[in-house]
């Protein structure tokens, strides 16, 4: 038998044959092939979501199971030795990995990023484990080494179990970079990932490292929410329940419980107490070696915070701070206290690479959002007189502002038509501008959806900081099993911290500034569920917030503000007014209360904006408009369509030519509740302007042309069931022979029976052909 040669070898011969054979003998047990390492971009193309090829590393060898230290890429032999080095150097430098190869079957190839030298080597002297491993202790830290602490965490492999998902490569990053650098001495981090990629997965690996290795000991994690604490504890840090104590200072056996529990997890208001009573104080300053501080860019950015005084006192604890939005402006700095980042994950890169969701800006316009002024002497509700100036979108439900009821009428609408026309249990908050904003928006939406509301009474629901029912209701809200609430209406609660999964609308209804709070509610919708539906999300504006993508500060690098200054408060970022704290009804605080004959709201326009992963704007479409576009790009005019369609042999090619550009056409239908029309109509209609016809109007069109009168019999019989077929389900129904499996067709035996009723199959095939030419009939000129 003739044996292939190299040059007609598939990379994966090339891999069988030459690569795998060189490289495994020497790297027993700690070796992977074909390992992925992103899911692939999902991508959002007209009204269709598809995903991105993952990027897969061909070899991947292992210092231990939480430190790949080598990337090894294939290819065929019609490439050189060291052609697939840049993709090898790419994947090691996404994996911090400090030895990047390629190979083509003849030779391997080698970038060492410690010495930042490159050479070839020959394929049977590619380096085994331990040459490797010798030469990794001895290169890092600049040819340094590492010191014994350093080796120690280093070797200590991560936590792992049935039920513990592996790290994946940006998490892995994290936690390496970081129990390194504590190794090193370093007392003060700082790590960025953005909402949704695993903050507290990270955490969790970067604890049980630490505990495991001997090198921290007694563990504070401080947060300033109690779902926070409460989701840490019973999810990501569950491997570790025996050893964790959640701090409470009414409990006289606190400090006991402290000291016989390695990590110890605490609200910030119950460090401090009430009254400023620093309950704190009661523990050792010394205590605590290590502090994890969840949610920085909040109170602890602040220097003169009652927070950072928590911090302060424990000073001589290596301290962490964690957050997906680290704040930076003249007053506030993450930096100055934590440092440079030892990491960053961002928004952008988990879009990138397939671990978040992608998403659409729908901007709403209403007719008031420039500004709306009452008429001289208009009065409110209540009789009182107006004040007259030009209200907008900063004044619109907030105190010192006006309550339009017929603009929170108007967005409750268009939020109910969207649900209706995209699903309307899918998980939905809308941000309001205040709590008393968020109930009337929740009286707006039950009453517009009471269909839903009889079948649940929490189809929508207020979760605010106040409301003791809403936040009973917030544990279901972010279940990915429990249905019920859909729709959230809030303030401030769910922008940060809440776990919400499944969220797959977000409704902006309140007026921001601050770039933290606008990352941090776009983060509600980052996070995929695949299996569950959820690859998705979309942002609904009524506020011109998305404005705030255009801002260089949208996902760029984060700098410490060159004019920081220590000292001062943090400027305000919204309106005076505390939005998640027991409030006053409107009327008391004197704000107008305007009713729909006082003044009619209507939307003037809305657009469908697309951003590229650095919030740059690809598009602004319409979906219509959008497949006005691509289908006039693929057929010029009418007269060119209808012959194309005519021609075509099988009218679902065009659909699934259509699906190519992204256009799903019977969603489209459907979204424009069209679905009795014919495709063919809906392509003429959207595209071209013409009138569309039902598939019933072409159905009895064929009937009075008396098409049928040329077939007799079961011939005739199984065309006029053809035609039903067509008309309940469209033309793609009859085509082709498996049609006739169906039981409609059972009377006139199978499949090969019925097409001898036109003479074999060739003349079935010319009858079919013949008839939707007949549904088609008035088009062919």
């Amino acid at each position: 038998m003739a044996i292939l040669s190299k040059k007609q070898m598939s990379e994966e011969d090339i891999k069988l044959n030459y690569i795998t054979p060189a490289i495994q003998p020497g790297w027993s047990g700690h070796i992977t092939m074909e390992t992925k390492i992103t899911d692939g971009r999902i991508n959002i193309k007209g009204n269709m979501v598809a995903r991105s090829k993952p990027k897969f590393a061909d070899y991947l060898l292992y210092l231990n199971s939480g430190k790949p230290i080598a990337v090894v890429e294939a290819k065929d032999n019609n490439h050189s030795v060291s052609f697939g080095l840049q993709q090898a150097i790419t994947y090691a430098q996404m994996m911090d990995i400090p030895f990047a190869y390629s190979s083509n079957g003849d030779a391997f190839y080698e970038h060492d990023f410690l010495t930042g030298k490159e050479r070839q080597i020959p394929l049977d002297q590619f380096p085994t484990q331990e040459e490797l491993f010798k030469r990794f202790y001895t290169e890092v830290n600049g040819g340094a080494g590492y010191s014994d602490a350093e080796k120690k965490v280093v070797d200590q492999p991560y936590y792992s179990s049935q039920n513990t998902y592996p790290p994946r490569y940006y998490q892995r990053n994290a936690v390496n970079r970081t129990v390194e650098a504590i190794a090193r001495g370093q007392q003060r981090l700082l790590l960025v990932m953005a909402t949704g990629t695993g903050k507290t997965y990270t955490a969790f690996q970067i604890v049980y490292r630490l505990l495991r290795s001997d090198i921290k000991k007694r563990i504070l994690y401080l947060a300033d929410r109690n779902i926070l604490v409460d989701q840490s504890i019973l999810q990501d840090f569950a491997p570790l329940e025996k050893t964790i104590y959640k701090v409470d200072f009414s409990d006289k056996d606190c400090l006991n419980k402290i000291s016989s529990h390695e990590v110890n997890f605490a609200l910030y208001h119950q460090m401090v107490g009430q009254n400023d009573e620093e309950h704190f104080r009661q523990i050792p300053t010394g205590y605590f070696d290590l502090i994890i501080v969840d949610e920085c860019h909040r109170g602890s950015a602040k220097e003169d915070s009652n927070w950072r005084k928590v911090l302060e006192y424990f000073s001589t604890a290596t301290q962490i701070g964690m957050t997906a939005t680290p704040k930076e402006s003249e007053k506030v700095s993450n930096i100055d206290y934590f440092g440079d980042p030892v990491y960053t994950y961002s928004l952008k890169q988990g879009i990138e690479d397939g671990f978040l969701a992608p998403f659409k800006v729908i901007n709403v316009t209403l007719d008031i959002s420039d500004g709306w002024r009452p008429y001289k002497g208009q009065t409110d509700l209540y009789g009182n007189e107006i004040p007259d100036r030009i209200y907008n979108n900063r004044d619109f439900d907030y105190p010192n502002g006006v309550i339009l009821e017929d603009r929170i009428n108007e967005v409750a609408n268009e939020i109910t038509e969207y649900l209706k026309a995209t699903g309307r249990m899918q998980k939905t908050i809308v941000f309001c501008a205040t709590e008393d904003a968020a109930e009337r928006m929740r009286i707006a939406l039950v009453n517009l959806n009471n269909d839903m509301v009889e079948k649940n009474p929490d189809y929508v629901v207020r979760i605010t900081g106040s409301d003791t029912y809403g936040k009973s209701k917030l544990d279901y809200f972010i279940s990915v099993s429990s249905e019920y609430p859909v729709i959230a209406t809030t303030s401030e609660l769910l922008s940060t911290g809440a776990d919400c999964k499944m969220t797959k609308f977000i409704v902006l209804d309140k007026y921001i500034e601050s770039m933290t709070t606008f990352k941090q509610i776009i983060g509600r919708g980052t996070r995929i569920r695949e299996k569950e539906g959820k690859t998705h999300f979309a942002v609904m504006d009524f506020r011109g917030v998305t404005k705030l993508f255009a801002d260089p500060e949208w996902d760029g690098p984060i700098e410490q503000d060159e004019h920081f200054h220590h000292g001062g408060t943090e400027p305000h970022e919204k309106p005076p007014y505390t939005t998640d704290n027991p409030i006053e009804p409107v009327e008391k605080l004197g704000v107008p209360i305007v009713d729909k004959d006082g003044c009619r709201v209507k939307i003037i326009n809305k657009q469908v904006f697309v951003y590229d992963i650095n919030g740059k704007l690809l598009k602004s479409e319409n979906i219509i408009d959008y497949t006005k576009t691509n289908i006039k790009g693929e057929y010029a005019s009418l007269s060119d369509f209808i012959r194309k369609w005519n021609e075509s042999d099988k009218k679902e090619k065009i659909k699934e030519s259509l699906a190519e550009m992204g256009i799903d056409l019977d969603a489209l239908k459907s979204e424009q509740n069209m679905e009795e029309v014919d495709d063919f109509d809906f392509i003429c209609y959207v595209a071209y302007g013409a009138k569309p016809l039902t598939r019933r109007e072409r159905a009895n069109n064929v009937k009075k042309r008396d098409f049928f009168s040329k077939y007799s019999g079961d011939a005739r019989a199984v065309l006029e069931i053809l035609l039903d077929k067509y008309m309940n389900k469209g033309i793609a129904e009859i085509e082709g022979t498996d049609v006739l499996k169906l039981s409609d067709f059972a009377n006139y035996g199978k499949p090969s029976k019925i097409v001898r009723l036109f003479g074999g199959k060739s003349e079935y095939e010319k009858a079919l052909n013949e008839l939707e030419k007949n549904i088609y009939d008035v088009e062919m000129g």
